[in-house]
């Protein structure tokens, strides 16, 4: 399962930078989970054509991550964003009472909660 999550996160970032063949092999194989031999007869091409372009696909995702990073990054916004939230969480239970205070820290948390949702 986590095999096939980091397929989908890297296609996610990276997918658009495959060839339309390419894609729709890959869509196939990782997210409607047809078989070599369904995608084969789908495509016209052989079983072993499949199985060699899903690798070939898997790599190149994964070369664009080793050089970009940006799956990498997106994990360590969300980490931050969560840690932000937390701590205004934490910091709302202290300053219950002070409006002022309070109001500010709604504010980061509203922030970070739009921040969250556009990650």
């Amino acid at each position: 399962m986590e095999k096939i999550f980091e397929q989908g996160l890297l296609y996610d970032f990276y997918g658009e930078l495959l060839t339309d063949h390419q894609q729709k092999i890959y869509e196939d194989a990782v997210f409607q989970d047809m078989s070599l031999g369904e995608i084969a007869e789908e495509a016209g091409i052989s079983r072993q054509g499949v199985h060699d372009l899903i690798k070939r696909c898997d790599k190149i995702l994964c070369d664009y991550e080793a050089k970009l990073h940006l799956v990498q990054r997106f994990g360590e916004a969300r980490q931050t964003v969560n840690e932000i939230l937390r701590l205004t969480g934490e910091a709302l239970q202290k300053e219950a009472g002070n409006g002022q205070v309070e109001d500010r820290l709604l504010q980061i948390q509203e922030l970070g909660s739009r921040l969250l949702g556009e990650l």
